[in-house]
């Protein structure tokens, strides 16, 4: 059976993100994402939003980097999975729900409240903080040193 489980989404951070640390060090960030959907209804002609809330579950250094970097409102791109949960509530009813556990994710320009005319900064990190960017690819691997290939390296 194949299968994909590839989510990319683009929204606002609905509240501070929550960092925790596993016994061995692990860190765990949840985060609650919106994203909304403008359209005008067709019959009246009125501007409407549906709004879309979604968990979203980071591990390890990107875990870090979103609870030192992100804030409530703070908006982020990312590409994740879809996971699903179960489990038995206190009650004994059982729950369930799906949530995204982040892959990668790129900062985005944020609005800027404070300037005139509402301009946008840019939500990076400082450049020589030591972060990189979580969303580059990996660097090219160095071939200075490598030898080079002739035809009678080809095995066919």
């Amino acid at each position: 059976m194949a299968s994909y489980n590839k989510v990319i989404l683009m929204g606002n951070l609905t509240r501070d993100p929550e960092v925790k640390f596993l016994p061995s060090g692990t860190a765990i960030a949840n985060f609650g994402l919106a994203m909304s959907e403008r359209y005008t209804d067709r019959q009246t002609g009125e501007q409407k939003e549906n709004v879309c809330f979604v968990d979203v579950e980071a591990w390890d250094r990107q875990a870090e980097l979103v609870g030192e970097y992100f804030t409530k409102g703070s908006p982020i791109f990312l590409e994740g999975s879809l996971r699903y949960d179960s489990w038995e509530a206190d009650d004994g009813t059982k729950r369930n729900r799906l949530k995204v556990r982040l892959q990668r994710f790129q900062f985005v320009g944020r609005r800027d409240d404070n300037e005139a005319g509402g301009g946008y900064t840019d939500a990076r990190p400082a450049a020589g903080s030591g972060q990189a960017a979580a969303y580059q690819d990996a660097p090219a691997p160095d071939t200075s040193q490598a030898p080079s290939g002739t035809e009678d390296d080809i095995p066919f």
